[in-house]
């Protein structure tokens, strides 16, 4: 990015030269275009007005050198395809650029050690401040346990220990959410599709879903295992509902639980009059589903947005880095689940 504005000389203006029509120190200015706090408000809009005027958009080398920071994000994600995945992304991206910091982002091809340097060290050589790691696997969990990481980093996925760094939804409590809710409409005999096994999501959903169970006496049946698809989740259904004997559905994953009402109503059942069933992440399309699905939430925006403060607040060494914070899911009721009959 170059500056828009000539110093007059026939080269772009520099933070010295809007320093110097500002009447200020570069220090000053440098501060304003970090928003760090400790300036005076009246200096602060004089800058800004300075800047707009001058239409001046600072040169990113230039102001790295000027902060020892080039204002830019490293963001890793491992399954960008997937629902939960991209849109965290996407609500960090947004996160990140509203506060000022640029995002390079890059996509794992592999979940292991030897990729997980690989990014790492791409974004080391174009001098991000922080990192971002989105990998849900767990093998990419494992792996990113062991590699070295030079700058202040913060992943969004279930930890494996309290003093991780990492902002993550309570996936547990959201499964618990969804299976007492089948619950206490009266369902005693619930199944669970859950979600692949090297994934940390499915693992804790699959374990809310059994305490929940387990802490109202309720018998459980081994949870099935899925793959996230709706096609996965239409092909367990024609197995599972040809015999049926259970009267809810918990699945994993709002595509799954499309696949079963997909099977069910190919065997003539109505949902929910003959089956209950519940989803997990509250797509855009759940609404639209037929019946709409009851599911649960996870607010994107707000888990990209407290990852993003966490990080530059570490990056600016304004506070220690922090254990796990966790967000809480939210119940969504709709027309796909009722009391059994």
């Amino acid at each position: 990015m170059t500056d828009k504005v000539d110093s007059g000389a026939g080269k772009p203006l520099s933070i010295r030269d809007v320093a110097r029509i500002a009447g200020v120190s570069r220090q000053t200015v440098s501060r304003v275009l970090n928003g760090e706090r400790y300036i005076k408000p009246s200096t602060e809009q004089h800058v800004k007005k300075v800047i707009e005027e001058l239409a001046w958009r600072p040169n990113s080398a230039a102001r790295a050198l000027a902060t020892s920071r080039s204002k830019a994000i490293g963001l890793l994600v491992s399954a960008r395809s997937h629902y939960g995945p991209f849109s965290a992304a996407a609500a960090v991206d947004e996160a990140a650029r509203a506060r000022g910091y640029a995002i390079v982002s890059a996509t794992l091809a592999h979940e292991d050690e030897a990729s997980l340097t690989d990014a790492l060290d791409a974004f080391l050589a174009q001098g991000v401040d922080g990192v971002v790691v989105i990998a849900p696997q767990q093998r990419a969990h494992e792996a990113l346990r062991t590699v070295s990481i030079h700058v202040p980093f913060i992943s969004l996925q279930w930890p494996d220990t309290p003093g991780d760094r990492a902002v993550a939804f309570d996936q547990r409590e959201g499964a618990r959410l969804a299976t007492r809710h089948l619950i206490e409409l009266g369902h005693s005999r619930i199944v669970h599709v859950a979600g692949p096994q090297d994934w940390n999501e499915a693992e804790e959903r699959m374990r809310g879903y059994l305490e929940e169970m387990s802490a109202r006496d309720l018998p459980t049946s081994p949870p099935v295992l899925g793959d996230w698809t709706a096609d996965t989740g239409y092909e367990l259904g024609t197995k599972l509902l040809g015999g049926k004997e259970f009267t809810a559905v918990f699945a994993s994953n709002d595509q799954m639980a499309l696949g079963l009402m997909h099977a069910a109503a190919d065997l003539g059942l109505h949902v929910p009059r003959d089956l209950s069933i519940v989803g997990f992440d509250d797509i855009p399309e759940a609404k639209h589903f037929a019946p709409p699905l009851t599911t649960v939430r996870q607010d994107f925006a707000q888990l990209g947005a407290s990852a993003i403060e966490r990080l530059i607040a570490d990056i600016e060494g304004r506070v220690e880095p922090a254990p796990t914070e966790f967000a809480a899911p939210q119940l969504i009721v709709r027309a796909s689940t009722d009391a059994p009959r």
